[in-house]
C-alpha cells in the first residue's frame, strides 16, 4: 500500500471535485431548508459515470474497486456536499453488490444497467423496528405461493425509500425457531417499491435533511421469484458481503465531511480579526484545529488500509470496522471544532459549519453502532469472550 494516490486516483477525485463546483453552497442550503431531494445532483453524477464506479464493466460500470469508490464519496463530502451529497448517490455504489456476486445472470443484466445509469433508485430495507441491529430477530415474512412471495412486515430507516422505484430488502422466508441457526432462513429480494402495497413515512430528523429516511409498512407486497438474489434462506450471509463496503464509504465520506469542516475553520480564523489580530493567531484555536488534521489524516490512511484489504479479496472485516468508528469520531470532532472556532456564527446556517455536525452524526450511528464496533474488535481481533 502506497501512502499518495496513484495518477489515475488523483484524476478521479479532481474531476469528481469539478463536477462538484457546479452545485455550491447555496444549492445544499437550499435543499437542507427545503427538505428536498438532489434530484439535479443524482442526475450529473449519473451521466459523468460515477454510480457505477464499483460495479462490472459488462453492466455499464467502470469496473474499479473500493479504494477507488471511497475516494469519489470522499470528495464529494469533502466538496461541501457533505451527506446530503453521498447518501444520494451512496447506495448506488454498494447497495447491489449481492446481485453482482450472488445474482445470475438474467438478473446482473436487468437490475445493474437501469441503476448504474442513473434511471432507477434503489434503498435498502433491512433494520427493523423492534430488531434493531439484531437483524436475525427480524419479524418481516415472505411466503412462497407458486411463482412469487407474499411478503408483508415493517422496516426502519430506509434512506432514499421516498423517491426509489426499486428496493433491496431482506424477509424471513423460514421462522427463527425453525432454522437451523438464527443466521439462515432469511431471503433476499431485489424488486419493485410498489406503493400500493408499501406506505412509505419519513421520519423527520436531526440532519441530512436533503435525503428522506423513512419507515416502511408493508402489506401483500407480491414479488416474483426471478427477483430473489441466490437461494433461499441465505439471504443474511448474502447482505455480509456488502456490510465492509459500507463501513468504508461510510468512513471515507466522515472524512471527507471532517476535511470541509476545518477548511472552512481554518480560512475563518485567518479572516476573524478580534482585539485587533486574527483569532488563529492564538493557540487556543491553532492547536484544536491542528490536531483535528492530524487525526484524519491518520483516519484517511485507516480507510484506505480497508479498502485495499478488500480489494484484494483480504479479510476486511477489523479494518472496515475500525475505520468507521476511527473516521466518525474523527469527523465529529472536526466539526465540532469547526463550530468553535466559528463561535457564535458557527451556530448560523449560512456559514454551514452547523450542517455539518448534523450531518456527521449519521456517521457515527449507522449503519453499526461504535460500541458494537468495539465489541467486534474486542472478541474478533483480541480474542476477548463475546459480552452479549
Amino acid at each position: 500500500m502506497g501512502f499518495a494516490l496513484t495518477p489515475e486516483q488523483e484524476e478521479i477525485r479532481e474531476a469528481v471535485f469539478k463536477l462538484c463546483a457546479r452545485f455550491g453552497d447555496e444549492y445544499w442550503l437550499k435543499l437542507d431548508k427545503e427538505e428536498v431531494f438532489p434530484f439535479e445532483f443524482h442526475r450529473a453524477m449519473a451521466e459523468a459515470g460515477w454510480l457505477g464506479i464499483a460495479m462490472p464493466e459488462t453492466y455499464g460500470g467502470s469496473g474499479l474497486g473500493i479504494t477507488e469508490a471511497a475516494i469519489l464519496m470522499q470528495a464529494v463530502s469533502e466538496s461541501g456536499a457533505g451527506l446530503s451529497g453521498a447518501s444520494a448517490i451512496h447506495m448506488n455504489i454498494f447497495s447491489l453488490h449481492p446481485v453482482v456476486v450472488f445474482g445470475s445472470e438474467e438478473q446482473k443484466r436487468r437490475m445493474l444497467p437501469p441503476l448504474i445509469a442513473g434511471k432507477e433508485k434503489t434503498c435498502f430495507a433491512v433494520t427493523e423496528p423492534d430488531a434493531g441491529l439484531d437483524t436475525t430477530r427480524m419479524k418481516t415474512k415472505a411466503e412462497r405461493k407458486g411463482d412469487h412471495y407474499v411478503l408483508s412486515g415493517r422496516k426502519i430507516w430506509t434512506s432514499t425509500a421516498g423517491v426509489s422505484e426499486k428496493m433491496l430488502i431482506l424477509a424471513r422466508t423460514t421462522p427463527v425457531e425453525e432454522a437451523a441457526k438464527p443466521s439462515l432462513g432469511m431471503t433476499l429480494f431485489y424488486t419493485d417499491l410498489d406503493r400500493s402495497k408499501i406506505e412509505v413515512r419519513e421520519i423527520p430528523k436531526m440532519g441530512r435533511m436533503a435525503v428522506d429516511s423513512n419507515m416502511l409498512f408493508i402489506d401483500g407486497l407480491e414479488i416474483p421469484v426471478g427477483d430473489r438474489i441466490g437461494e433461499e434462506g441465505k439471504g443474511f450471509q448474502y447482505i455480509l458481503h456488502g456490510m465492509n463496503p459500507e463501513r468504508i464509504l461510510i468512513a471515507a465520506e466522515a472524512v471527507g465531511l471532517g476535511r470541509v469542516a476545518l477548511t472552512r475553520a481554518a480560512r475563518y480564523a485567518k479572516e476573524r480579526v478580534v482585539f485587533g489580530r486574527p483569532i488563529g493567531k492564538n493557540q487556543g484555536i491553532q492547536h484544536p484545529l491542528a490536531e483535528r488534521w492530524i487525526e484524519l489524516e491518520a483516519a484517511e490512511l485507516l480507510v484506505r488500509r480497508a479498502a485495499e484489504a478488500y480489494d484484494r479479496g483480504q479479510e476486511a472485516g477489523a479494518y472496515a470496522n475500525a475505520a468507521k468508528f476511527f473516521a466518525a469520531e474523527a469527523g465529529f470532532r472536526a466539526c465540532e471544532t469547526a463550530i468553535m472556532t466559528h463561535g457564535g456564527m458557527g451556530y448560523a446556517r449560512e456559514f454551514h459549519v452547523e450542517r455539518y455536525l448534523r450531518e456527521v452524526q449519521i456517521c457515527r450511528i449507522g449503519p453499526v453502532s461504535p460500541h458494537l464496533i468495539l465489541c467486534y474488535i474486542a472478541e474478533r481481533v483480541l480474542g476477548l469472550p463475546k459480552s452479549y
